[in-house]
């Protein structure tokens, strides 16, 4: 079994910035349809720190499989969707990410990834634990 770990931390208005100028053609290379509406719907309020937690969540989860991914981690952005079950527990959608995962590794196989993100009004952090077998 092997165990790796990733982190990461952003600035609110870095992202908030990149969406204003750049509009859809910055919202469509990093997030999923699916996160696009759950952060829009989150109120004019908080969402660029919606946005920006799933940022910081696909960094930091980047930062603990890509020792496993051959590649450009730009190509992974809308490969990897961070999803909130009931309660509001944040889950990684890992289709995708485990089927390029797999094809990388070698006779490792990605078995669990989990992530936790937390946000203020300045800034959005997350935290990612990746389990191999």
């Amino acid at each position: 079994m092997r165990v790796t770990t990733g982190i990461d931390i952003i600035e609110v208005n870095r992202i908030k910035n990149s969406i204003e100028e750049l509009g859809n053609s910055f919202l469509n290379r990093i997030y999923t349809q699916k996160e696009i509406d759950y952060c829009n719907k989150s109120g004019e309020a908080i969402k660029y720190q919606h946005f920006a937690a799933r940022f910081a969540a696909k960094e930091a989860i980047f930062k603990a499989i890509s020792e496993f991914i051959h590649g450009r981690e730009d190509a992974l952005w809308k490969n990897i969707e961070i999803m909130n079950i009931e309660g509001g527990k944040p889950v990684i959608n890992v289709d995708k990410l485990k089927n390029n995962i797999e094809k990388s590794a070698d006779n490792l196989k990605l078995e669990s990834i989990d992530v936790s993100i937390s946000h203020i009004k300045d800034y959005a952090v997350a935290s990612v634990v990746a389990v191999f077998s």
